[in-house]
């Protein structure tokens, strides 16, 4: 299994090599002729292919009917200014990892993934601009290496509670008494 490397600032942005599997399968109705789904995330130990990111996939297998394909390449970033999101991915009760992924418009039997990440918020913000995101499951490794890194850099906000003025005493609730 590859591990994170970190950069020599005091390892605040920690980098994952990443590979992603997408699987196509040829006419599964009479209404599509293509049917795409994410088959897997994995940390890229090169066994796939070349850690490189590369426009052509490994075809890891293709019958005609079903194909799997291998995307290598991919850096995760963890970035301490996206520890909250880290922190609701990990607090879901099953943390993930996020795939945005695209199918060609012009040839409908290509798919790739475009970027892969581990923030709650990031994946809502690709959301949110209308794009296609999945999710796979972090294995148990990972999410002690995002929970300790999470335990670093997040610090929740404070909670500002402010007592209903029904609870104040008369002379400070203001307005009349």
């Amino acid at each position: 299994m590859s591990t994170a490397t970190a950069s020599p600032d005091t390892e605040r942005v920690v980098t994952l090599p990443a590979a992603v599997l997408i699987e196509r399968e040829a006419q599964p109705n009479r209404w599509e002729d293509w049917r795409y789904r994410l088959a897997g995330v994995e940390l890229d130990d090169g066994r796939l292919g070349p850690a490189v990111a590369t426009q052509a996939p490994r075809v890891l297998r293709d019958d005609g009917q079903h194909a799997l394909w291998a995307f290598t390449g991919f850096e995760v970033l963890l970035h301490p200014d996206e520890a909250e999101g880290y922190h609701l991915n990990l607090t879901s009760g099953a943390p993930v990892w996020f795939v945005m992924w695209r199918i060609d418009d012009e040839d409908p039997s290509r798919a790739w993934p475009e970027r892969v990440t581990l923030s709650y918020h990031e994946a809502g913000r690709l959301l949110d601009a209308q794009e296609r995101v999945d999710n796979w499951p972090l294995p148990g490794a990972l999410v002690a290496l995002l929970q300790a890194y999470t335990d670093t850099h997040y610090q929740p906000e404070p909670k500002r509670r402010q007592r209903p003025a029904s609870f104040l005493p008369p002379e400070q609730r203001g307005g009349r008494r």
